[in-house]
């Protein structure tokens, strides 16, 4: 099997109908396998049935998206992993072959970061078109909407952490990667578009939820990855709590409720602790950082 497609889908149906349906078009059996964990969502799984060409996984109980993508990871016999967002689609000609090119011509290829264009468009077409990063290069991170990983690279890592539960899961395994001496490339000319409605998210206004998680996720990944995690961690606390605790009344409640869950989890998260090479920290720091 050369590619294997991993997804996990939570309450997105619609979304996830519409991504299988274009990969449908774009694999071949033989050759592909398409793998979707249903992360706890009834809905979903009327869809079991209907794509029947699909490898599932149906978990009846939500465990979160990255411990969702740690048990899915396991079950994958392709080559090369990618991995997509249930509401994310290829929309770049020649995409497989140009992803097995990369991977092909270059050995030390870790993880390959395709390039996101966010938005809701009539075409795929008219979706290019919005692909503003015209430069390829080495970098320190991918997005989880898109990208790609070999097999014997994931696999001499520790995968998807299962102790972060969503948002900071990407920046585990970039670090893991790179401590191996392996690279992660940013490819300006694969593309996936993400199809979120910016408008909306524009009109929700702020994003709570990603804010709680992301800051106590952030002190797991300094706390597991960093040396010397302390000045960081401290930087982490500062810079949020000036930022937006103090700005608003929700994101002060949910700082504290942050810091709260930082020290109730702490000795548990000390567990998983396995810092990276000092020269590793430094080339991350070195490498340029993802278009976002």
């Amino acid at each position: 099997m050369d590619i294997s497609f991993l997804i996990v889908t939570k309450n997105r149906p619609d979304e996830l109908r519409y991504t299988l349906s274009r990969l449908q078009n774009l694999v071949t059996i033989d050759k592909h396998e398409v793998l979707v964990f249903i992360d706890g969502c009834e809905a979903t799984q009327a869809l079991v049935t209907e794509f029947g060409w699909v490898k599932w996984t149906v978990w009846n109980h939500s465990i979160s998206a990255s411990p969702a993508r740690a048990i899915l990871y396991q079950k994958a016999v392709g080559t090369i992993f990618i991995g997509l967002d249930d509401d994310a689609h290829p929309i770049s000609a020649d995409f497989i072959p140009k992803v097995q090119q990369h991977f092909e011509t270059n050995p030390q290829l870790g993880i390959l970061a395709f390039q996101e264009v966010k938005g809701i468009y009539p075409t795929d077409d008219l979706a290019l078109l919005q692909a503003k990063n015209k430069t390829s290069f080495y970098t320190n991170d991918f997005v989880g909407c898109g990208f790609a990983i070999a097999k014997k690279v994931y696999a001499i890592t520790n995968g998807f952490p299962t102790w972060i539960d969503i948002y900071g899961e990407e920046p585990c395994v970039a670090f893991e990667v790179l401590d191996t001496g392996y690279s992660i490339f940013f490819a300006h000319d694969i593309v996936v578009n993400h199809r979120i409605d910016i408008e909306k998210r524009k009109l929700q206004g702020k994003n709570y939820f990603r804010f709680e998680r992301q800051l106590r996720n952030s002190f797991k990944l300094y706390l597991v990855y960093y040396p010397n995690p302390l000045p960081v961690i401290a930087r982490l606390l500062f810079h949020n709590f000036k930022r937006y605790a103090c700005t608003d009344f929700v994101f002060f409640k949910l700082y504290w409720r942050a810091v709260g869950h930082m020290i109730f989890t702490l000795f548990d998260t000390l567990k998983y602790r396995s810092p990276i090479q000092k020269k590793t920290l430094k080339s991350i720091q070195k490498l340029k950082n993802m278009p976002y």
